[in-house]
């Protein structure tokens, strides 16, 4: 794991290239604190700071073929490296390194872009081209690491995160008012927009290509989406040993480190069947972690006990305070580099020190198996609504919302009358692509009201609502209702939000590198042709698994009842003994 940063058309002295592009990479050091290197031509510079997890003698980077015409960064993991050397060596290719950064350099040449279709990991990755003179990005499927471009004067520039370009000559940040309107809406931006003006991200499953006369943009792998006819997995059985056969391999290929691997065990369904995995394919000292919270309504320490006791694991735990939250959120924010409507990466932030704390500088985490197999109380939520509004004068059907919501109060305790208030919010218009996301993203657009007179004014009549509404008017056509939340999930909030402020940023700002079972892209095509009744059954959140994993977990973490990762708002910031930031 590693960050990288570089530039195209940079027209300065060598010297000052040099510099420039030293001073870029120190703004990303604690992605790679091992070692760091830099590749300087005329036309382009290439730079990286490493976290050594592969080949630590002589992985070190930037690295090239066999005759230098072609030289890589790269940040990330390719975990079926080992497989792809060999077809590689088949070919007659030959190598310095045991490196999976080798690897791919050898295999853009063996096969050009449609080599990414090959790969099995999470990347995000820049080649220089000698013959061509022409620079190569590339970014893993679903976007588990982040890869920023801008353009400043003549000069392309890039890096894993945007406060390299703050080093860059004439760089002027800028915050964008149509950003941050999406931001106070999804928690998100729409598109390749970051919070900053013409600070761009590489899509997710998308290469990019510089040179002299263009810059181009394709897509080399998108969520597939399976219509009602045409679901390949409808029984449970059959199901359940495909799935079984799968997620063992996308495990057992994230175990393979130089390094000591460890995990997230939280208490939840999802990091007890990675830990289940993990246990099953190595047995022994399996070293864990979890975080907990002073405040009772956001602790689940009691169930990380049990997992630990059940799994028997070298455990390490952590507590949480509200004054930790306030007094770390700053250095949240400036690693997150984007808004943030919620408190919760600043606890992953400190749960991801402990680890590094530990000298661990791999875990492995359950993120994605509540968009893949319909674990969002979202998910059951539309499903509850869409009944409801067959009949909306029922007293009765609204009521099946409580079930969701037993930790808020405010809902558990609701009476009818409320809950048409709350919930009722555009309930018959049920042929919008955006059903699923109607109530939520309206009540968060709330806080665009108290933007000033200057933001306003520069968003104008912009609606991203209905901006989005038009965009998945036809693509939408004829899906289940399961799957088009399930792909806005997917694609709108997980790369953009959860795996930037709550994984990718929160773990490198500690120089720990996660790794994401579910988000193999095996399992994400398996899963998205799944019969939706296998992952949401009834008000039954992710039935297959819960079937696969009976008598292999305990039944208090088995039959749990669905809580949402959350921390502190309000106490962290709104009482006496919590610093101003």
């Amino acid at each position: 794991m590693c960050g990288i940063a570089g530039f195209y058309n940079f027209n300065l002295s060598t010297e000052d290239k040099a510099y420039t592009l030293r001073q870029m990479l120190t703004r990303i050091k604690h992605r790679g604190p091992d070692e760091s290197g830099i590749y300087l031509s005329k036309a382009v510079g290439l730079g990286s700071v490493r976290l050594s997890i592969v080949d630590l003698a002589t992985g070190t980077m930037p690295l090239s073929n066999s005759n230098d015409s072609l030289w890589i960064v790269f940040n990330g993991e390719i975990f079926n490296h080992i497989e792809l050397r060999e077809e590689l060596l088949a070919k007659n290719h030959t190598f310095k390194t045991h490196s999976d950064t080798e690897v791919i350099v050898h295999l853009y040449e063996e096969y050009g872009p449609e080599f990414l279709n090959k790969l099995n990991g999470q990347f995000a990755i820049a080649i220089w081209d000698k013959n061509k003179q022409e620079l190569f990005l590339a970014r893993d499927r679903v976007g588990i690491r982040p890869l920023f471009y801008t353009t400043v004067g003549d000069a392309f520039i890039f890096a894993s995160e945007i406060k390299s370009f703050l080093e860059f000559p004439e760089f002027r940040p800028k915050i964008s008012a149509k950003a941050l309107s999406e931001y106070f809406t999804f928690w998100t931006t729409l598109s390749s927009n970051s919070a900053f003006e013409d600070v761009f991200e590489l899509p997710p499953g998308s290469y990019m290509t510089i040179n002299a006369n263009s810059k181009t943009i394709k897509t080399y792998w998108e969520l597939p989406i399976t219509k009602p006819n045409d679901y390949k997995y409808n029984t449970l059985e059959e199901a359940s040993e495909a799935f079984e056969s799968l997620f063992t391999d996308a495990v057992k290929l994230r175990l393979r480190a130089d390094v000591q691997v460890g995990a997230y065990l939280s208490g939840g369904l999802d990091s007890s069947i990675t830990t289940s995995f993990i246990k099953k394919i190595l047995p022994d000292n399996l070293r864990t972690f979890s975080i907990g919270f002073t405040e009772k309504d956001f602790d689940e320490s009691s169930f990380q006990n049990i997992a630990r006791d059940y799994f028997k694991t070298q455990h390490s735990s952590i507590t949480c305070s509200p004054k930790d939250i306030s007094e770390n959120f700053k250095d949240v924010v400036w690693h997150s580099e984007a808004p943030l409507l919620r408190t919760a990466p600043a606890p992953m932030s400190l749960l991801a020190k402990s680890v590094r704390d530990q000298n661990i500088k791999v875990v492995i985490t359950g993120e994605g198996a509540d968009e893949l197999f319909g674990g969002y109380n979202i998910f059951k939520e539309t499903k509850i609504k869409l009944f409801w509004a067959k009949d909306p004068q029922s007293k009765y059907r609204p009521l099946l919302l409580k079930k969701l919501y037993p930790y808020i109060p405010q809902i558990s305790k609701a009476n009818n009358t409320i809950l048409k208030l709350f919930f009722g919010y555009k309930l018959n218009e049920t042929t919008s692509p955006i059903y699923s996301h109607l109530l939520r993203w309206h009540n968060t657009s709330r806080i665009n009201n108290y933007f000033s007179k200057d933001y306003k004014e520069a968003i104008q009549n912009y609606n991203p609502i209905l901006e989005i509404e038009k965009q998945l008017e036809t693509k939408f056509k004829d899906l289940d209702y399961l799957t088009k939340a399930q792909w806005i999930e997917l694609n709108f909030f997980m790369s953009k939000y959860l795996l930037s402020s709550q994984g990718d940023r929160m773990a490198m700002a500690n120089s720990v590198e996660g790794r994401y079972p579910f988000l193999d892209h095996r399992v994400i095509e398996f899963c998205m042709n799944l019969n939706p009744d296998l992952k949401l059954n009834g008000l039954n959140e992710k039935y297959l698994l819960k079937k696969l994993m009976k008598d292999r977990l305990p039944e208090s973490i088995l039959n749990r009842p669905k809580q949402a990762y959350r921390a502190p708002i309000q106490s962290a910031f709104f009482q006496e003994t919590c610093r101003p930031i």
